[in-house]
């Protein structure tokens, strides 16, 4: 089975990490140092959080981009239900990031996503379909 690695620049390594931390992700420390924090969402998807100076290591002489202002990419993480989508969301506001909607004409009982960015822009997507 493979595993999934995110890896998010991130201003404030520290409050990064205190953000994710409320969303449900725990840290492992042995992959974490003052430059990161590898945070473990289950046994197949972490994000790393790294600070600019380390992520410049693994993109050459491209810039970081300014994720309120551009997107990049947009991560769906799979949920349990549509209850715990809006739990994320709501928990992710209440801690410096925010949430919004995008209409798709699905029936919250088919399927139900929100937008949600960290406090540095970085986009996750949870998301409840139902496979039945």
């Amino acid at each position: 089975m493979s595993m999934v690695f995110v890896n998010f620049p991130v201003t404030d390594v520290a409050k990064s990490t205190e953000f994710y931390a409320k969303l449900g992700f725990k840290k492992n420390e042995e992959f974490s140092n003052e430059a990161t924090s590898s945070m473990v969402w289950d046994d197949h998807f972490w994000i790393m959080l790294l600070n600019h100076e380390f992520y410049r290591q693994f993109i050459k002489e491209k810039e970081i981009i300014d994720a309120k202002k551009t997107s990049g990419v947009l991560v769906a993480i799979s949920m349990d239900s549509a209850d715990a989508v809006k739990k994320f969301a709501e928990t992710a506001k209440e801690n410096g990031g925010t949430y919004y909607s995008v209409p798709m004409g699905i029936p919250e009982d088919q399927m139900f996503s929100l937008e949600v960015q960290d406090p540095d822009g970085n986009m996750l997507e949870p998301v409840w379909m139902n496979m039945e």
